[in-house]
């Protein structure tokens, strides 16, 4: 399988890696912990070499999960977290880049990881806008003490990462991006591009919408708790529209024998500012419905003819 440098780092990342957000449970309905290690241990075994994950997801469940599903392994895979996205003694999100905070959640996630260090450490949001000197003067601290390998940020968009390369480098920059999700491309990957700025794509399936697997009986028996039941492109009228798309997709994926979801993951990777794409997984079965997209590129052709079917459907919205 081949792999990509990741930004400055030394760290040579294969196209897709493990998105271990739904492995959390709480934010995508009910989850069973033996399912999430089966699909980890699925993506290894496959070729995969990189996995991210966040403190937030299931309140740090997600991070649980993935060290639990690391013990014993030969070889490691690079870890990828976040900090700065809390919760409250209820559960709810809170922010926070203080630096004391920082440090905290680095000891929290290196005990849940059961690491000694992590490769890739990231601000999950730049959320207060005004901490994000304080946060990233620490996080630079942490990797001169080698907590971390490299820092990298997420959700940020260019001025926010200009103020964070003032005081030290951005290996990394983690945005969404996807066939429904593009308002990157206007000056965030060219940046990222030009900066040297490895840049790993999350969503590229729009959570599972662009996988093929998601009919509209099967949006219909989403979870209450599922965040996607409250999604516009969950809901009509652009439903309709989404799945003609996925549609699309099936056709192009047909000449490949790639899935939709794989064709979509492909669109992610189109732009070469794109390092990798991160694709969520929950189950064993998930992995081998997208583990082709690792191997598969789309020509000028099928790019083009993805792009020109969303701008008519936005035109007939």
């Amino acid at each position: 399988m081949e792999t990509r440098r990741l930004g400055d780092s030394d760290m040579q990342i294969t196209p897709i890696g493990i998105g271990a957000w739904a492995m959390g449970g709480s934010d995508w309905g009910p989850q069973e912990d033996k399912d999430s290690l089966a699909a980890i241990h699925e993506a290894l075994d496959r070729g995969l070499n990189w996995i991210d994950t966040a403190a937030a997801y299931g309140l740090g469940r997600s991070e649980k999960v993935v060290g639990h599903a690391l013990r014993g392994r030969s070889r490691r895979p690079f870890v990828f977290t976040k900090c700065s996205t809390g919760w409250n003694r209820d559960g709810s999100n809170k922010y926070a880049l203080k630096a004391p905070s920082i440090r905290r959640e680095v000891e929290d996630s290196l005990r849940r990881l059961q690491l000694d260090v992590i490769d890739l450490y990231q601000v999950h949001w730049p959320h207060p806008d005004t901490d994000i000197e304080e946060a990233w003067t620490e996080m630079a601290h942490l990797k001169e003490e080698g907590k971390v390998r490299f820092i990298g940020v997420s959700n940020f968009n260019v001025g926010q990462i200009r103020r964070a390369q003032t005081i030290a480098p951005v290996t990394s920059l983690q945005p969404p991006y996807s066939i429904l999700v593009r308002e990157v491309e206007r000056e965030i990957l060219p940046y990222a591009q030009k900066n040297n700025i490895g840049v790993i794509a999350y969503s590229p399936m729009y959570s599972g919408l662009l996988s093929g697997a998601m009919t509209r009986a099967r949006v219909a028996q989403l979870p209450p708790e599922d965040w996607r039941r409250k999604n516009p492109n969950f809901n009509e009228p652009l439903l309709s529209r989404n799945l003609r798309l996925v549609h699309l997709l099936g056709e192009i994926g047909i000449r490949h024998g790639r899935t939709p979801g794989e064709v979509a993951i492909a669109w992610s990777r189109y732009n070469r500012a794109v390092t990798a794409a991160i694709v969520g997984v929950r189950t064993a079965e998930q992995v081998r419905g997208i583990i082709g997209a690792a191997d598969f590129r789309l020509n000028v052709f099928e790019a083009t003819q993805i792009n020109l079917a969303l701008r008519q459907e936005s035109a007939a919205a």
